[in-house]
């Protein structure tokens, strides 16, 4: 009992010390806390906005898919299939869906759609939003569309309008914005247009050998266990080429995808709240060594070093308490702002309710980490001596190896390591970015220490006063260059690599409008309509750069097994998408510039009936997709008749570059009487002749297809726009929080630096050489932070570029001089801004404020 009534008084009386101590401080320690505090916001703003996520998905399961269950091919549906589909039973919806060319006869404009004709009460589940809100229904009861909201405004079209699909007029009954289970980007892509199905033969769009994806709609009583009704019928399916998409299913799928984007937000904040941590680390140490001479004293009345050590162990954790509550405040107010954010990648309704989940994750979080890294400069308490109070070298003391420092580093490492597994769910993600995490601090560290030995190694005795005395602040004891630089660097780095990626991804695309390369695909050219559209292109003055011929078949056995006995073999490791796929083949004499032949020998041509026909694959589909090696069996079928092929030669295939290229290559002589259809590539030479030609290829040849690049190139900025925006969103706080980083570090190096500046003015220096030396020394500070964070996301850019989107690595220099001398520029405003107190008042009064 009396054992528990000491143990009650000493943690009163730390409490007291921890306490009383902090008085002269807090200011200072409000630096400590506003570092973890946008970590921490970030994290619970993302937290919260995934769990809404996940509720909303399980509450709008039904509405992501629109009804029970939908059945869907690529390939004509027979009799004996649409048997199969009527007898499922429930209320039942049709939709066939195909590509085509639309045009706006009050504006003269055109473009290539996904027109969706619709029979039926599809949605059985929510609804299409529209304006008006009724036309979602109203334009199945007449000769009406609903065209989606960016195309309209695109070609100023207005609900009354006429839309021209194939050869037929519909009016606009409405502004389509949002599909159910569709996100409205989808639609910057490939905008859809709703028609009614009673009026699809008019448009003579579907023709044989026309590309239509056939749908259908299921809605089934509650109590029907669709799940197991599809599972029972499965095989036949298969056996049919038809595949199926559940509510669970739908619901699984879109959960994974939005658990995965929620979770690499969350890295992103995690590395925010790291960056915040390291400031933590950094002012602390300055605090605790301002605070050897309290310390000693202490251990000179009696103290112990670790009552020493927990009085400010208690004040961190006080701080890490507080921070993290503001910061859970905050991320609380900007998770309602978050669905905005992303609201066009989310097909579903958000909610805004607040997580405790998330709250609580976030202070745990923030808490732990931030002790965490505090305890690495506070853990040197413990060795001071009660004889620190009678002299000042204590520098020697506190630098001793200390194991306990390296537990730390241990621990911290393995936080890491488990919140990136508990994010990401795979070990081996999660050390990935563990080490990658490492690998950037190390690297800025170690920047930031060659640096300094290289300053203090060549130190440029020739120059002025001024120079020498800004230059040794680098290196001096106590300096600011190691964590301004990994903090700012590393926030440098996360947004110019991101500014690289997105201007070296949108720089690939505009070179499809450059120079000669053509900028105009024209396809779903039936044979003997060839000539009409060469001519057509003739009269435009555009010159054709290819004319080549595809032709649609089925795989029908791979090394002598069959199909239908490659779906049902359950050890089978090629994927059912590559085995039920409809492949699109060219047939030619020679390889084209996009192509290299990495194995085996090209075939150009079949000579004899008879003879043995060798095909070109490309090298990953058909080495990894297909498990295929030269000499393989592979027989397609071609619509109803069997081609037994071989593979002859792998091809590698650059498809970044504007060609029909293509996965599979016959050679000439054996498909030219086979059912096909052409592509012609082209190049047009301004916009306004790409509209006229367009128009009038609209006209004579509704069912042909015309891709101007020129439009996806403008769609594709559009939406990497959109994703840089949540990306720089995310930036933001790994942004701010080197900020206040920066500006912590600054204001600690004040104290450091007031008894140094205030020396130099009792012997003479004037305000102006203050100034000079200050400013210079934050220029540098400054401009090497922010160079070895461009330097550092250059490295990341060039890695991505080269290895995971294979393009040629272009940095944008004008951005990265932007961003340098923008934090440059700040850095000197905020050094400069700190000191003015020692310039502005006589050196006495100035020490008389600070000690």
């Amino acid at each position: 009992m009396a054992n528990d009534s000491t143990q009650k008084a000493s943690f009163n009386w730390l409490m007291k010390m921890a306490w009383r101590d902090s008085r002269r401080s807090r200011s200072r320690l409000f630096l400590f806390t506003t570092s973890i505090v946008l970590g921490v916001a970030a994290l619970v703003a993302i937290s919260g906005f995934g769990d809404n996520l996940r509720r909303d998905i399980n509450n709008q399961a039904k509405e992501l898919l629109g009804a029970d269950l939908v059945l869907y091919t690529n390939r004509v549906v027979p009799d004996s299939v649409q048997q199969f589909l009527d007898s499922l039973g429930g209320v039942q919806s049709r939709e066939n869906a195909f590509s085509s060319m639309v045009s706006f006869p009050k504006s003269g404009g055109t473009r290539p759609v996904q027109v969706r004709a619709m029979e039926g009460g599809f949605p059985f589940y929510g609804q299409f939003e529209t304006v008006p809100e009724a036309a979602g229904m109203e334009f199945m009861n007449g000769r009406k569309a609903l065209v989606d909201q960016t195309l309209m405004f695109q070609f100023n079209a207005k609900v009354g309008d006429s839309i021209k699909v194939g050869e037929s007029y519909f009016e606009i009954a409405g502004k389509l914005l949002r599909v159910p289970g569709e996100n409205s980007v989808f639609g910057a892509i490939y905008a859809p247009v709703y028609i009614p199905m009673a009026y699809l033969d008019e448009t003579k769009l579907v023709q044989k050998g026309s590309r239509v994806t056939f749908k259908r709609y299921y809605q089934f009583a509650e109590e029907k266990d669709v799940d197991g009704m599809v599972e029972g019928l499965e095989t036949r399916m298969r056996d049919m080429r038809l595949r199926a998409n559940t509510v669970a299913e739908r619901k699984r799928n879109l959960g994974a995808a939005f658990a995965d984007m929620t979770r690499f937000l969350n890295l992103v904040a995690f590395i925010a709240l790291l960056l915040g941590c390291l400031g933590v680390a950094s002012a602390v140490s300055i605090y605790i060594r301002e605070k050897i001479p309290s310390v000693a004293i202490l251990r000179c009345l009696g103290a112990s070093g670790r009552q020493t050590y927990w009085i400010y162990l208690i004040q961190i954790i006080g701080m890490g308490v507080v921070g993290s509550l503001v910061g859970a405040i905050i991320g609380s107010l900007v998770q309602q702002i978050v669905p905005w954010v992303l609201g066009e990648f989310i097909p579903i309704q958000t909610s805004m309710q607040l997580s405790a989940s998330a709250i609580l994750k976030g202070i745990g979080v923030g808490i732990t980490i931030a002790v965490l890294f505090a305890l690495l400069p506070l853990l040197s308490i413990r060795r001071i001596s009660p004889l620190f109070a009678l002299r000042a070298s204590f520098e020697k003391g506190m630098s001793r190896f200390d194991l306990s420092r390296l537990a730390v580093v241990g621990l911290i490492t393995l936080f890491v390591l488990a919140f990136a597994f508990w994010q990401t769910e795979r070990l081996l993600e999660a050390s990935m970015f563990t080490l990658a995490v490492a690998v950037g601090f190390l690297a800025l560290a170690g920047v930031a220490q060659g640096l300094t030995w290289l300053v203090r190694r060549f130190f440029p005795k020739q120059l002025g006063y001024i120079w020498r005395q800004s230059l040794a602040n680098l290196y001096r004891p106590q300096n600011q260059t190691l964590v301004l630089m990994t903090s700012i660097g590393l926030g440098t780095a996360l947004i110019a690599t991101l500014f690289y990626v997105q201007g070296t991804l949108v720089q690939e695309i505009e070179l499809t409008d450059q120079g000669d390369r053509p900028n105009m695909v024209i396809f779903d050219i039936k044979p003997d309509e060839v000539a009409q559209v060469q001519e057509l292109c003739n009269e435009f003055a555009f010159e054709t750069d290819q004319d080549v011929p595809i032709v649609n078949m089925r795989l029908a056995s791979l090394k002598g097994v069959s199909r239908r006995e490659l779906l049902r073999d359950t050890t089978n490791t090629i994927r059912t998408g590559s085995i039920n796929r409809e492949y699109r083949v060219t047939f030619r004499d020679s390889l084209i510039e996009t192509e290299e032949l990495i194995e085996g020998s090209w075939r150009s041509r079949v000579e004899n009936p008879g003879d043995s026909i060798f095909i070109s694959l490309e090298e990953g589909f058909g080495k990894n997709s297909l498990g295929l090696e030269i000499g393989d069996e592979i027989v397609f079928d071609v619509s109803g008749v069997r081609m037994a092929t071989y593979v002859g030669s792998f091809r590698k295939v650059d498809f970044a570059q504007v060609r029909t290229n293509f996965l599979v290559v016959f050679p000439e002589g054996v498909l030219e009487n086979a059912p096909q259809f052409r592509v012609l590539v082209t190049r047009t030479t301004s916009n306004e002749k790409s509209a006229a030609f367009q128009r009038e290829l609209a006209q004579a040849h509704p069912n042909v297809t015309v891709i101007d690049l020129a439009l996806v190139l403008r769609t594709v900025e559009d939406v990497l726009e959109k994703v840089s925006f949540v990306v720089r969103f995310m930036g933001f706080f790994s942004i701010a929080t080197g900020l206040i980083v920066l500006i912590g570090s600054v204001i600690n190096s004040k104290y450091q630096r007031i008894r140094e500046s205030v020396l130099l003015r009792t012997l003479g220096a004037s305000r102006r050489q203050i100034l000079l030396i200050n400013a210079l020394e934050y220029f540098f500070l400054g401009f090497l932070a922010s160079l070895t964070g461009v330097l550092l996301s250059m490295v990341a850019s060039w890695a991505l570029m080269t290895y995971s989107f294979e393009l040629e690595f272009n940095p944008a220099w004008g951005q990265t001089f932007v961003v340098l001398v923008a934090i440059t520029i700040l850095t000197v405003v905020i050094g400069l801004l700190n000191i003015r107190g020692i310039l502005n008042n006589p050196p006495l009064e100035v020490l008389r404020k600070e000690t």
